[in-house]
């Protein structure tokens, strides 16, 4: 079986970013506890909780572009893959840097998370 394009690019968009989602957790997990107060690791742990999601997101995209090559999903992948920048990297540059402006980008990358799942919401109902 050959894999679609599309399919291709959402599924190892979505297993690096689980990967970096591992390491990333595991540095917040290990690397962090001494460092930052309780508050900003349950920011952080928000962080990495939403990438996994997010990642998980992205793969779910990429087998649904295998098994329905017809169905149009990029956007809703790049909505992901923006939405965990924006979100998930903000959260732990807020965490490591204590700058706010970098807590201030969040929500727009919630907004995207929303966003994705919408459109693939309205693809599938749209989808014959």
């Amino acid at each position: 079986m050959i894999l679609h394009p599309h399919a291709k690019r959402s599924l190892f968009l979505g297993s690096s970013v689980l990967a970096l989602a591992v390491l990333i957790g595991a540095f917040g997990a290990h690397g962090l506890k001494a460092i930052v107060t309780p508050e900003k690791l349950i920011t952080f742990e928000t962080g990495v909780r939403y990438h996994f999601y997010h990642g998980i997101g992205l793969m779910m995209v990429g087998l649904l572009q295998q098994t329905l090559p017809a169905i149009r999903l990029n956007a809703a992948a790049y909505s992901f893959l923006i939405g965990i920048l924006l979100f998930s990297f903000n959260c732990y540059f807020y965490v490591l840097s204590g700058a706010k402006i970098f807590a201030m980008i969040v929500p727009v990358g919630g907004l995207l998370f929303v966003t994705g799942w919408i459109l693939i919401s309205v693809r599938l109902l749209k989808f014959r």
